[in-house]
C-alpha cells in the first residue's frame, strides 16, 4: 500500500510540473478567471463560456475557474451564459495571456430576454456527458413538498431512471442499484445515511445548497466507490459583500440561514440550521392519552456552515462543514421500559485551490465524515420479571485525502486528474442481553479498518466539429488485513453531432464498490449496517453501457430553455449481496462472543441485471418550467442462497413510471406549481395463505416417588404460507401535489406565503399487505382470512411562511 501512495504522489508531482512548463515558441495565448454571481460573490458552476458562432468553449468548474488557450489574435468576443443569469459578451484584445473574472447578474423569471449569440446556455447536444441531470436550486424551491419541507432527493425521485422507495421515502434507486450504491458528496464530503425521520426526510437543507447534480450512467473517471449513481451537491460559500438572511417556518419545523461578510471582498461565511418541533407538538396528545406515565418523543435538527477566504488570484480557502442528528425516544414508568434510538452524521472539509498557471487549476482537500446509529432499550417482563436490553450500534468514520488537478492545455483537450485515499472505520454489532448479565457487558466493539483508494486520469477532447469525447481511466485500490484488490476501471463518453442541435450519445463505464449496506426492510431505516469487503465478501462490481440522443430546441420564443433526452441502457452488477434467509445480529445472552460472530457468515452474494429506457422532456427558461419524465426498466436478481437459486424481482423494481413537473411564474407576486406521479406496483414477498399448526412440546415432570416421566403438550399457532421471493405485484401508485407561492417584495426583504396540498385526490397508495383472520364476536371463532392493504398518507394540506432579508 505505500508502494501505491508513492506511486500516485510521484505521478501527480511529475505531470504537475511537466503541465506547468511553459511551451515555448507558441502561438497560443490563454485567457482565464472566474466568474461570480453580482451581488454575492458566489463562484458560479457551470458557466457556459464560448466563441459565439463556433463550437469552442468550455465551462467553469465547481470553483468558478475557466481557462481557454486560442491562437493569437487583435481581438475576439467571449460570451458568458448560465441559466437564470443575464448573457455576458466581452470583446478583448488576445496579443498575450490575460485573466478576465466577471459577475453575472441573475435574470428576471419573468422577462423573455433576446440572447445574442448562438445559444444561451450549455446546449446538452454538444456535451459528451450523458446521463446526467442538473436541477436549478431556485426550481426546487418551487415545487410542491410533503408538509412543505423542500427536499432535494424527492425531486431527483421525479427524474426518470430514479425509482422511489415506499410512500413519502427519500430512498433513491437508480438504474436498478440499492440505496447503498449511490455516491452522494456533500463538498467533497461522503454521507453515508441522508434520511430524516425514518425515511421520510433527507438530512439536505436546500437553503444552504448552492448546487446539485445527479450522473447515472457514463461515470467520468474522477468519480469511483459505487456502482449506479453520483449525487453531488455544494453549499453555498456565504455572501461576501452585505449579510443577508432567509428562513421559515413550517407545520413541523423551521429553519434559519444566515450569510455574510467576514472581510467585504475577501471572505465570508453561511450558517444555516433546521430543527423539527414535533416532540413539542405530541408531547400534550401521549401525556392525555397515557394519564402521565409515558414519556415520548422525536425530533431532529441539522447545521450547515461554511467559511472561506481569498488570499488573491491563486490561493482560497474554504472551511464547511454539516452536523445532524435525530432522537426518539419513549419512557414508560409503569413497565419500567425504556427506549431510546439516535443516528447521525457529521461532515468537514478543508479545501485548498491553487492556481499554478492560467492553464492549470489544482484543490487539496482534506475530508472528515461520520454516521453513528444507537439503539438503547431496557424492558422487564410482567410475568416472570426478567430484565432484557438491547445494546445495538452500528458505525463508519472516514478520515479522506483528495487531490485534483484541473488542465487547459488547448480548446480541443480539457484534463483532470488526481489521487483519493480513504481511511474507513466499521463499527457493526448489536446484542441482546438479560437479567444479571446486563451489568456486567461493555459495549466496546473491535473495529474493522480499511484504506480504499483511487487514481484517476480523463481527457475531455473535441477532435473535430462532429465528435465531443470523454474518456478515462480509474485505477482502485481497497486492502483489508491480508486482503488487497487492485482494479482498473475504464470508462468513456462520446457523442457526435449530427447538427448543432442535435447529437447522438454513446457511453461505458465500469464500477467497483467496496463498502455496502446491509438491509433487511429495503427502506433504508438508519438499522442498516456499513460493512467492508473482505476476504470472503469481494468488491461489488457493474458495467453500464447507454446509448441515446440529446436534442435542445429553438433559443427563442415558447421553446426557450427546452431539451430532450432519450436513452436505453443495459447494466450488470456482479457480487451484490444481501442478508441470508433468517439472519440476524442479535446475540442473545452472548456478549462474550460478540465479536466472535462474522457478519460475513450472515450474507450471500449474487448477480443483477438493469435494463430498459428513458426520455426526458425538460424546460428551465421561461415563465413556464419544469419537465415530464417516463422510464420503462427491468431488474432482476439471482442468489444461489435465495428463492432457491432462481431469478426475482428486487422490492423496487418497476415496469413503468411517469413524473410531471410544472411551474408556472403567474405574475412577480404569484407561482403556481403541480407534480403527478405513477408507478407500477413493486415487487413484494406476501403470505399465500394462514393456517394453524400443531406444535409438540415435550416437558419433564417430577413423581411422588422422585422419578421423571415426559408430559407431551400439544398446541396449535398461526403460520403463513408465503409465495416465492417477490412474485406478488403491489397496486399501481400514484399521486397529484398542488401548490401556490404568494411572494410579497420590498425594498430589503421578501416574504412567501406557500400553500400546498400532498395527494390531492386522497388515492389510498399501498405501504404494505396484510393477512388478517376475522372473528366472530359472539362465537369468538374465526370466520375468514383476508389480504388486507395498508395506507399511510390521505390528503395532507400544509402552510409555510417563508421570509428574506
Amino acid at each position: 500500500m505505500k508502494h501505491f501512495l508513492l506511486s500516485c504522489f510521484l505521478f501527480l508531482v511529475t505531470v504537475t510540473q511537466l503541465v506547468a512548463q511553459p511551451v515555448s515558441g507558441r502561438t497560443n495565448v490563454t485567457i482565464s478567471g472566474y466568474v461570480w454571481e453580482k451581488g454575492s460573490q458566489e463562484a458560479l458552476i457551470g458557466v457556459n463560456v464560448y466563441l459565439p458562432g463556433t463550437a469552442t468553449g468550455t465551462t467553469t468548474n465547481t470553483y468558478g475557474f475557466y481557462s481557454l488557450t486560442l491562437p493569437q489574435q487583435d481581438s475576439l468576443t467571449l460570451a458568458f451564459s448560465f441559466v437564470g443569469y443575464e448573457t455576458v459578451q466581452q470583446t478583448v484584445s488576445l496579443r498575450k495571456n490575460r485573466e478576465l473574472s466577471l459577475f453575472l447578474t441573475p435574470g428576471q423569471a419573468l422577462s423573455e430576454v433576446t440572447v445574442t449569440g448562438n445559444r444561451s446556455e450549455e446546449k446538452i447536444s454538444d456535451s459528451p456527458q450523458m446521463s446526467k441531470i442538473d436541477i436549478p436550486i431556485n426550481q426546487i424551491r418551487k415545487i410542491p413538498a410533503f408538509l412543505g419541507e423542500k427536499d432535494v432527493l424527492k425531486v431527483l425521485q421525479l427524474m426518470p431512471g430514479v425509482q422511489k422507495g415506499s410512500e413519502g421515502s427519500t430512498g433513491i434507486y437508480v438504474r436498478g442499484g440499492g440505496p447503498d450504491q449511490n455516491l452522494v458528496i456533500l463538498d467533497d464530503a461522503i454521507v453515508y445515511n441522508a434520511n430524516h425521520l425514518f425515511g421520510f426526510f433527507s438530512v439536505f437543507n436546500g437553503d444552504a445548497l448552492k448546487s446539485v447534480e445527479l450522473i447515472k450512467g457514463g461515470f467520468p473517471a474522477r468519480y469511483g466507490g459505487r456502482l449506479s449513481s453520483v449525487i453531488e451537491m455544494n453549499m453555498k460559500e456565504g455572501n461576501k459583500e452585505k449579510l443577508h438572511g432567509e428562513g421559515g417556518i413550517g407545520l413541523i419545523a423551521s429553519r434559519l440561514t444566515l450569510e455574510g461578510p467576514i472581510q467585504k471582498g475577501k471572505s465570508s461565511f453561511l450558517v444555516s440550521g433546521r430543527r423539527t418541533y414535533l416532540d413539542v407538538l405530541a408531547r400534550p396528545i401521549i401525556k392525555q392519552q397515557t394519564d402521565g406515565q409515558t414519556v415520548a418523543g422525536y425530533y431532529f435538527y441539522d447545521l450547515n456552515a461554511k467559511a472561506n477566504y481569498d488570499f488573491g488570484p491563486r490561493n482560497k480557502l474554504y472551511l464547511s462543514g454539516y452536523f445532524g442528528q435525530d432522537r426518539f425516544y419513549a419512557n414508560d414508568k409503569e413497565s419500567g421500559t425504556n427506549i431510546n434510538l439516535d443516528w447521525g452524521n457529521t461532515t468537514a472539509t478543508l479545501r485548498w485551490n491553487h492556481l499554478f498557471s492560467q492553464r492549470l487549476f489544482s484543490n487539496l482537500s482534506l475530508i472528515f465524515s461520520k454516521y453513528n446509529f444507537r439503539i438503547s432499550s431496557d424492558e422487564t417482563d410482567a410475568v416472570s420479571n426478567d430484565r432484557f436490553a438491547l445494546r445495538y450500534s452500528s458505525g463508519i468514520r472516514d478520515f479522506s485525502l483528495k487531490y485534483d488537478i484541473d488542465f487547459y492545455p488547448s480548446p480541443q483537450h480539457s484534463l483532470r486528474f488526481g489521487v483519493q485515499s480513504i481511511a474507513h472505520r466499521f463499527t457493526p454489532s448489536a446484542v441482546v442481553l438479560q437479567n444479571t448479565l446486563i451489568n456486567q457487558f461493555t459495549t466496546r466493539i473491535d473495529a474493522i479498518d480499511v484504506l480504499e483508494s483511487g487514481l484517476y486520469a480523463e481527457d475531455t477532447w473535441r477532435p473535430n466539429a462532429r465528435w465531443r469525447i470523454n474518456a478515462g481511466i480509474r485505477l482502485s485500490h481497497f486492502i483489508q488485513k491480508q486482503v488487497n484488490y487492485l482494479r482498473p476501471e475504464p470508462r468513456i463518453s462520446a457523442a457526435y453531432v449530427l447538427k448543432p442541435s442535435l447529437s447522438v450519445k454513446a457511453s461505458y463505464a465500469l464500477m467497483n464498490q467496496y463498502v455496502h449496506l446491509l438491509s433487511n426492510t429495503g427502506i433504508g431505516l438508519p438499522t442498516d449496517l456499513w460493512v467492508p469487503t473482505t476476504d470472503q465478501v469481494k468488491p461489488q462490481q457493474s458495467q453500464q453501457i447507454a446509448v441515446g440522443i440529446a436534442k435542445d430546441f429553438a433559443d427563442k420564443g415558447s421553446a426557450r430553455g427546452l431539451t430532450l433526452t432519450v436513452e436505453g441502457y443495459y447494466k450488470t452488477m456482479n457480487r451484490i449481496i444481501n442478508y441470508r434467509e433468517g439472519a440476524s445480529f442479535l446475540l442473545i445472552n452472548s456478549p462474550e462472543s460478540a465479536n466472535q460472530v462474522r457478519w460475513e457468515d450472515n450474507v450471500t452474494a449474487g448477480k443483477g441485471w438493469s435494463y430498459g429506457g428513458e426520455v426526458l422532456l425538460q424546460k428551465k427558461l421561461g415563465r413556464f418550467t419544469g419537465w415530464t419524465g417516463y422510464t420503462l426498466s427491468w431488474t432482476q436478481w439471482q442468489f444461489p442462497e435465495l428463492n432457491f437459486g432462481r431469478k426475482f424481482f428486487p422490492r423496487y423494481d418497476r415496469r413503468h413510471d411517469v413524473s410531471v413537473v410544472g411551474i408556472y411564474e403567474l405574475n412577480p407576486g404569484i407561482t403556481l406549481s403541480g407534480t403527478w406521479v405513477y408507478g407500477t406496483g413493486n415487487a413484494l414477498t406476501v403470505p399465500l395463505a394462514k393456517y394453524q399448526a400443531a406444535t409438540h412440546q415435550v416437558n419433564p415432570v417430577i413423581t411422588n416417588n422422585n422419578s421423571f416421566i415426559n408430559e407431551f403438550f400439544s398446541y396449535g399457532r398461526a403460520v403463513n404460507d408465503y409465495s416465492a421471493k417477490n412474485s406478488f405485484r403491489a397496486e399501481a401508485y400514484h399521486r397529484m401535489d398542488l401548490g401556490v407561492q404568494f411572494h410579497k417584495k420590498k425594498r430589503r426583504h421578501e416574504r412567501t406565503w406557500e400553500f400546498s396540498v400532498y395527494n390531492l385526490y386522497n388515492r389510498r397508495n399501498p405501504f404494505f399487505y396484510q393477512l388478517t383472520t376475522q372473528i366472530n364476536e359472539q362465537t369468538n371463532q374465526p370466520t375468514k382470512t383476508v389480504f388486507e392493504r395498508y395506507s399511510v398518507f390521505p390528503i395532507v394540506p400544509s402552510v409555510t411562511y417563508g421570509f428574506k432579508f
